[in-house]
């Protein structure tokens, strides 16, 4: 079930669209001012249909608050058909809008389709290798649905090889990139121990990797087939 943050002032309009979406299998939260809505923003939020014109606040100014905390697809809810406010919106970050009065079912529709382009974006940015999932959105690595807690480096050269399964990688390479967003000092040798570490981590069997190959004199690269290289 999906969650839906309402930050409406109209008091007849959030009531109507809680019935609505609600009877749609939605999980409806309200809020009527921006303080009441930066307070009920969490991570269970899937989508945030916002009110521009608000009591306490700039509608705009609450939407840059609560993407900062967390990006959350939005759908404004305007008052006027007004080209200017709808275009800064849009190069704000919104996904979409709609103007009132509006036909609760066109509503609908926009945050489904709202939804769904979300969900594929989320897709296409997960990157699958065996039981490990990368997720390039949060920099988050996943092992059998369990978190792999990585350094900064670690995720680096885990993300410099996941991001083009089967491609050799030089160590050369591998230390050209690492140099250019790491301070520390990194040569050959400390980049074997880090591959030893993010194997112990990522691996089944570290000392018969399936994911982190050694490519022999070459170098390393990810496989997303069942191979079985030692180092």
């Amino acid at each position: 079930m999906k969650t839906i943050l309402i930050v409406e002032d109209d008091e007849t309009i959030r009531t109507g669209l809680k019935y609505f979406l609600e009877k749609e299998n939605f999980q409806v939260i309200e809020a009527s001012t921006c303080k009441e809505a930066l307070l009920k923003v969490s991570n269970s939020i899937n989508l945030l249909l916002l009110d521009l014109g608000l009591p306490d606040g700039d509608g705009f100014l609450l939407f840059q608050k609560i993407m900062e905390k967390k990006k959350i697809p939005t759908i404004f809810l305007t008052a006027v058909d007004e080209e200017v406010s709808i275009v800064r919106g849009l190069d704000m970050g919104a996904d979409d809008y709609i103007t009132k009065p509006f036909k609760v079912r066109e509503l609908l529709s926009r945050i489904n389709n709202v939804l769904r382009r979300y969900q594929r974006s989320q897709e296409d940015n997960i990157i699958h290798l065996h039981n490990l999932t990368i997720d390039l959105n949060g920099a988050r690595v996943r092992k059998n649905n369990e978190d792999v807690f990585l350094t900064a480096l670690e995720y680096k050269i885990l993300l410099i090889l996941g991001l083009n399964p089967n491609k050799v990688f030089t160590r050369e390479q591998i230390l050209a990139d690492i140099w250019d967003t790491n301070e520390a000092f990194v040569n050959d040798n400390t980049l074997t121990v880090y591959i030893k570490r993010i194997r112990e981590k990522i691996e089944d069997d570290p000392n018969h990797p399936k994911i982190i190959l050694t490519v022999r004199g070459l170098g390393y690269k990810v496989s997303d087939q069942s191979e079985k290289v030692t180092d």
